[in-house]
């Protein structure tokens, strides 16, 4: 199962974002976590300096964009 955090306070991008990362992984069938970070600490230990951002399973994968669903389903195709 992947973990997947999406970093943010809670804007209208990071929102989107996590849209995005459960479509995308709905139409993969991929079985994951998701848990929303906001918390200016947690998002510091990934070196996140932009919101929105997304980690997996530990790796920092997206900071400070809305990426197309297209990009956001290659990187949990990985």
């Amino acid at each position: 199962m992947k973990s997947i955090k999406i970093l943010g306070r809670g804007c209208s991008k990071c929102e989107r974002l996590e849209e995005l990362v459960i479509e995308a992984a709905e139409e993969l069938g991929i079985d994951c976590e998701i848990e929303k970070v906001s918390d200016m600490n947690e998002m510091s230990k990934y070196g996140v300096m932009l919101t929105p951002a997304m980690v997996v399973d530990g790796d920092l994968k997206i900071s400070g964009k809305v990426p197309p669903k297209k990009e956001v389903k290659a990187i949990l195709s990985l």
